[in-house]
């Protein structure tokens, strides 16, 4: 049983900066995501983005946000379950929760906080008539591990940002890379397109733009790739894995059977108050949520995981006064004055 003040779901940027605003109180936060690593889809969809509406960044990458992000709550120690989807919620007498994920490990928390999104992301499948039979035997759609491609042969599918960065890093890794477009122009950032036309150039990847993939060949594992190609037919590619990379798909999940309060695939909450659900002790904010005047937009969802909170606190701490203090006087320990006097005092004694 992991236990915490409070249990975030959904490790994107809202769910992150979240930690923050909690650490500030001193309340521990762990956070739930069914992604194997923090970001959401800042880090898994689009990490060379740009945004423009980050306060003091007139241009920021999602990858780099994320990046700062993790810097920023470094010194609360979160924790995480990653890779792991909340699935099972109780309600206890004492108005705590245990929520339980896909995989069985069980969280206790006095308050929730749900920062997922859009939701539980899954995977967007090629409409391949017998791809499940092959899935973790050669089809993956997440790479967890890129280990697991050295000295492969692999054959990624998309033409995003994804699909271009990987492609680019286990051309070091694997054996063999092929990247297959169904069109000549690519979604990604440019500088991602001009690194692999270079590669291909070079040998290094093998491009195969104006095709798709459309049948699997093997026995227990993937063997070989019927490419269909729009010019020259049907081409038999031998290969060890195929990465199909197509982005993710939205769901609000198991979530959505909790009993909460939802409209148009979104949760419900009170936004002249606490951003709280129908349900005591379990608040929602970012993009899984809705109210009257709602935009989806990350500086937003910073605002109102701020204010939920503060509402949290008090939940937690129904005996105590929570007397608000602003970083720039309290500091934030781990990057507050005391440390900086400590350097200054390491200082002083080596002169």
């Amino acid at each position: 049983m992991i236990k915490t003040d409070i249990l975030i779901i959904g490790a994107g940027p809202v769910g992150m900066f979240t930690v923050f605003e909690a650490g500030l109180l001193k309340l521990k936060c762990h956070l739930i995501d069914a992604l194997p690593q923090p970001g959401g889809q800042c880090a898994e969809i689009y990490p060379k983005k740009p945004i423009y509406d980050i306060p003091a960044f007139p241009e920021v990458l999602a990858g780099d946000l994320i990046d700062n992000l993790a810097e920023q709550i470094k010194p609360f120690q979160p924790g995480y379950t990653l890779g792991e989807r909340a699935e099972n919620i109780e309600k206890l007498e004492d108005g705590s929760f245990i929520v339980t994920t896909n995989k069985g490990t069980a969280h206790l928390a006095k308050a929730i906080i749900i920062a997922g999104g859009l939701g539980s992301f899954e995977p967007r499948k090629p409409p391949i008539t017998n791809i499940a039979n092959f899935e973790d035997n050669g089809v993956e759609y997440i790479i967890k591990d890129p280990e697991l491609y050295r000295d492969k042969r692999v054959v990624i599918s998309g033409g995003g940002d994804s699909a271009l960065d990987w492609s680019i890093f286990l051309a070091d890794v694997a054996s063999e890379v092929s990247l297959v477009h169904r069109r000549n122009e690519f979604r990604g950032a440019l500088d991602s397109v001009e690194k692999v036309a270079e590669l291909a150039k070079l040998g290094k990847i093998n491009l195969i733009t104006e095709a798709e993939v459309k049948e699997i060949h093997g026995q227990d594992k993937v063997e070989s790739l019927t490419i269909k190609h729009k010019t020259e037919g049907d081409l038999l590619l031998e290969t060890d894995h195929f990465i199909p990379l197509f982005g993710l798909a939205p769901k609000l999940g198991p979530i959505g059977n909790w009993g909460l309060e939802i409209e148009k695939n979104a949760i419900k909450v009170n936004n002249a108050l606490d951003y709280q659900t129908n349900i005591p002790g379990i608040f929602a904010v970012g993009d899984v949520n809705t109210y009257p005047g709602k935009l989806k937009l990350i500086l937003c969802g910073f605002h109102e995981a701020t204010i939920a909170i503060q509402y949290a606190y008090q939940r937690i701490n129904p005996d105590k006064k929570f007397v608000m203090k602003y970083t720039t006087v309290g500091g934030v320990e781990g990057f507050d004055g005391t440390k900086k006097e400590a350097k200054k005092a390491v200082v002083k004694s080596l002169a």
